[in-house]
């Protein structure tokens, strides 16, 4: 698990229009430590010329932020001026290496571009002030090489994408005694005839396209390799740029001990979705900070620099596959609870349990099913540890009572009290729910009992619900907040494929119901939770703020799975920090098989001192319960590091 953020300063590089040499685009940046400096090599794109350069001409500018201010840009460093090169020098890689730095960029050899003319380029530099040196290096097509910066076992070693133009790409391994035979045509023969033997394949769909991002990072797991992962380039579906990264072995890096499970970044924010190109996030550099703060540079809408930070400690144990499965640890007895055949209501499924917690007891409402597709709410008392179900009753405690959820259509179609979520304010259990008579639209409902009522299990106290959403809107996932803000009720719900809030001073809904849409965040095209998100159980309110869970489903074979946010304790609706993967997925037999198959689902968490217990549906049939360290998570969500 981990977090991505921004730099608030984005884009930290924009074109200047009253320069004509870079009026188009100041983009896809390297960054290099110079001192106490941070020097930054970026493309820039000068105004199209037609009779030169109908597209715009490429250079390779430099930039220099002094202390961690803002970059100043210093003007060119890398010019078209061989017969290699004479269309364009784009995309530079710089890696200081053994007394000199080493920009390897891509050389446009002519228009139109085309793989003939599309090669790698290498200059040479003591100093990032003149090039000592420039030579044509790849004679075949290829794009985005990068050098290690250190030996590897005696080798210079390079990565490097092959025949970019020519699909299907390859990102390969280069590896020689000396610098100068990455500009022999002798060498990159022999190197090539064994092309399949020195390419790492990160592909996971041959829909997809990959290219190298920054130069490689050595860490104590690995080499890092950040690179840019295109979804569905060619063809069956939209095409989606993201930042993703494999961990190479650090003795033999043609070997991928360790990747991303999807993309750390896509498109989303305004400079990343506007410009020359839009929706590209595209990574060129890296520079790692001796707190562990890890800066991944990027290009943005192929206009902009950007660079977004991510604590690699966190990064690298989400890579590595024993580590990432620790984070979450499933309850020994799961599922704890399940389906009941001596019980007609819920003969067929138990699910989807709000949880809450009185007097350091935790209790279940869970949703159950029989024959008749009836959603109704099932009773269970855990143990004081939360993982072991101690009392369970035999008839449900709440049933579809309103005409709003009683059933009115198919007598075996769906219908009735689903996903309860539970909140007790001022001494009240209020229990937020989804009320479906099989016609209407899905609408959210309230009803509520004393604290007192439901430990006596007076059950028959349940006010009569409310409807809290609008007619006609598919609406969802609604809970009340158990903190008053400012004299407020925050209400949160789902409409559609987003996650919203509303703000309210009653609880009476009797003459209007919801009527905003205060958006939190709602899907990441290309990612985990691309198709739609929703809330989950009632947050948590922590020092950091209110720790809050929520489902994402993937349009990929529609699995749902959990994610994590952080939100601002005196203001809910803004969001401080969201998981760029999962923290809870289906992988187990009752998560994959079920009434809906590959689904992890909450309505409600516990937290017992620095132990949080989440209960979730598994395929929509059984209730299980997953334990983390709430100290790790927020140190998660929150890292030092990217402060």
């Amino acid at each position: 698990m981990y977090i991505v953020k921004r730099n608030p300063k984005n884009p930290i590089l924009a074109p200047n229009e009253e320069d004509a040499s870079e009026a188009q685009g100041t983009f896809n940046g390297c960054p290099v430590k110079v001192g106490a400096s941070v020097c930054l090599l970026y493309r820039s794109v000068g105004n199209p010329d037609p009779l030169s350069a109908p597209s715009g001409l490429s250079k390779v500018n430099i930039a220099v932020s002094e202390k961690g201010g803002d970059f100043k840009k210093l003007g060119k460093l890398i010019t078209p001026d061989q017969p290699w090169d004479k269309a364009g020098c784009e995309d530079p890689r710089v890696t200081f290496f053994e007394g000199q730095y080493a920009i390897f960029y891509t050389a446009l050899g002519g228009y139109p571009f085309g793989p003939e003319n599309i090669r790698v380029g290498v200059a040479l530099s003591k100093d990032l002030k003149t090039i000592d040196e420039k030579h044509l290096v790849t004679p075949f097509n290829a794009k985005a090489m990068a050098l290690f910066p250190e030996r590897v076992n005696g080798k210079i070693t390079a990565v490097v994408t092959a025949h970019t133009d020519e699909p299907p790409a390859r990102i390969a391994i280069v590896q020689c005694d000396k610098l100068q035979e990455l500009w022999d045509t002798d060498f990159w023969e022999r190197w090539h005839k064994e092309l399949p033997r020195n390419s790492i394949d990160p592909l996971r769909s041959q829909r997809d396209h990959v290219e190298v991002g920054a130069p490689p990072i050595k860490t104590k797991d690995g080499w890092l390799l950040l690179h840019s992962y295109m979804q569905n380039y060619f063809g069956g579906g939209e095409k989606i740029f993201g930042i993703e990264a494999v961990l190479l072995d650090l003795n033999d890096p043609r070997e991928i001990i360790g990747r991303t499970k999807g993309p750390i970044l896509v498109p989303e924010e305004l400079y990343e979705c506007y410009g020359l190109v839009k929706n590209i996030v595209f990574p060129s550099g890296a520079l790692l900070q001796e707190n562990g703060r890890l800066d991944i540079y990027y290009g943005a809408a192929d206009s902009v620099c950007a660079f977004a930070s991510v604590h690699l400690p966190d990064l690298l144990d989400a890579m590595i596959p024993e580590r990432s499965e620790a984070f979450a640890k499933r309850a020994p007895g799961n599922p704890l609870i399940s389906p009941d055949p001596k019980h007609s209501w819920e003969e067929k499924a138990t699910f989807n349990a709000g949880a809450v917690d009185i007097n350091g007891t935790p209790y279940l409402l869970y949703r159950a099913m029989g024959g008749d597709n009836t959603s109704v709410l099932g009773y269970a008392r855990m143990s004081k540890d939360g993982l072991r179900v101690e009392e369970r009753l035999s008839e449900p405690i709440y049933v579809p009572r309103a005409d709003f959820e009683k059933k009115l259509g198919n007598r075996n179609g769906n219908s009735g009290c689903e996903d309860p979520r539970l909140t007790i304010i001022d001494g009240t259990l209020y229990m937020g729910y989804t009320a479906y008579d099989g016609v209407h639209s899905p609408r959210a409902a309230l009803t509520s009992i004393s604290v007192a009522d439901f430990e006596a299990k007076r059950f028959d106290k349940f006010r009569m619900p409310q409807l809290v959403t609008p007619d006609s809107v598919d609406d969802k996932d609604m809970f009340i907040l158990p903190n008053k803000i400012a004299g407020n009720y925050y209400i949160f719900h789902r409409i559609g494929s987003h996650i919203c809030a509303d703000i309210r001073s009653s609880l009476d809904f009797s003459k209007s119901r919801v009527d905003r849409c205060i958006e939190l965040f709602g899907p990441r095209k290309g990612m985990w939770d691309d198709l739609k998100v929703g809330a989950s159980g009632v947050p948590i309110l922590t020092e950091h703020g209110w720790l809050f869970v929520y489902h994402g489903v993937s349009s990929a074979r529609k699995t749902y799975r959990l994610g994590a946010a952080l939100l601002d304790a005196n203001d809910p609706t803004r969001v401080l920090a969201r998981t760029a993967e999962p923290i809870l997925e289906p992988v187990k037999k009752d998560e994959l098989e079920g009434q809906i198959p590959r689904v992890v689902f909450s309505c409600g968490m516990v937290a017992h001192g620095d132990t949080l217990i989440m209960y979730y549906g598994g395929a929509d049939s059984v209730i299980s319960a997953a334990t983390y360290s709430l100290k790790e998570m927020l140190a998660k969500l929150s890292p030092e590091a990217l402060r």
